[in-house]
């Protein structure tokens, strides 16, 4: 074999290991699994697990997303959380969304709050009651009680500020599990008595590159502080999805889509 001949070969093996990576990179589903101590967490809800859906953008893995809800069932989450932009205002597709949140809601008991893409959509309110239809329980600037024998703690959802204004978290003694997706205001969340934020909105930086981490993210520009993982603050923690869909940019790169599974400890 020529030198000429062996070079094309090699660029061309280099080229078809580069698309298949990228490909990979946007079609697989990665688990990332958080074991999160807090301290005012009450006894009954130590082992909590909550698996969290964010960014979907209406995008399917597999038929009907089928490999997305395989490693739901797989996880055995206690609830499961949507953050926002189920569905995408660019590339709607509110069936795909809504088969989807049918299907969790099948898993776990499922709770569902806004993002900017359900803002944006030209009918929110047939997404919406779509979801109320499937079972899905739909949060907006509300709060529900979760119970783990005598113990209690709020899960609250707070509307995209999108849609208008968004209020003071509710003043209570309970633990309070907030579902917010926009990671950026997480010292407000903070200082208003959230314990457990869970949050996506970021896309994971959408180009993740060694040693700087996430590229550009929506609300807080280049080189994002809250990109994907935990972050704390005082005593409070946040959990913040590299998520699962593509939007206006269509690319990840070196950022997998993931679930998120979160599993609640006494500190």
């Amino acid at each position: 074999m020529n030198r000429k001949l062996r070079r094309r070969l090699l660029w061309t093996a280099a080229l078809a290991s580069l698309v298949l990576w990228l490909l990979w990179g946007n079609r697989a589903v990665t688990v990332s699994a958080y074991s999160v101590a807090l301290p005012n967490l009450p006894v009954g809800f130590d082992g909590f697990r909550v698996a969290q859906i964010s960014d979907l953008h209406n995008e399917e893995f597999g038929p009907g997303n089928a490999r997305l809800l395989e490693k739901l069932r797989e996880a055995a989450p206690d609830i499961i959380v949507l953050t926002g932009d189920l569905a995408d205002s660019v590339h709607t597709d509110l069936d795909v969304a809504v088969s989807f949140a049918r299907a969790a809601v099948e898993i776990a008991p499922t709770y569902f709050v806004t993002g900017n893409h359900e803002a944006g959509l030209a009918d929110y309110a047939a997404l919406r009651d779509s979801l109320l239809a499937a079972g899905v329980t739909v949060l907006e600037n509300q709060a529900v009680t979760l119970a783990r024998g005598a113990d209690r703690a709020i899960l609250y959802g707070l509307r995209d500020p999108a849609f208008g204004p968004s209020p003071a978290l509710p003043e209570t003694e309970e633990f309070l599990i907030l579902l917010a997706h926009r990671p950026e205001y997480f010292k407000r969340y903070a200082a208003q008595g959230a314990d457990l934020v869970l949050s996506g909105h970021a896309h994971g930086g959408q180009v993740r590159l060694p040693f700087l981490g996430g590229l550009v993210a929506p609300g807080q520009g280049f080189f994002p502080k809250y990109d994907f993982g935990l972050y704390w603050e005082s005593e409070a923690v946040m959990v913040v999805s590299r998520g699962l869909g593509n939007s206006i940019i269509p690319l990840r790169i070196n950022n997998p889509p993931e679930l998120v599974i979160v599993t609640l400890k006494r500190k």
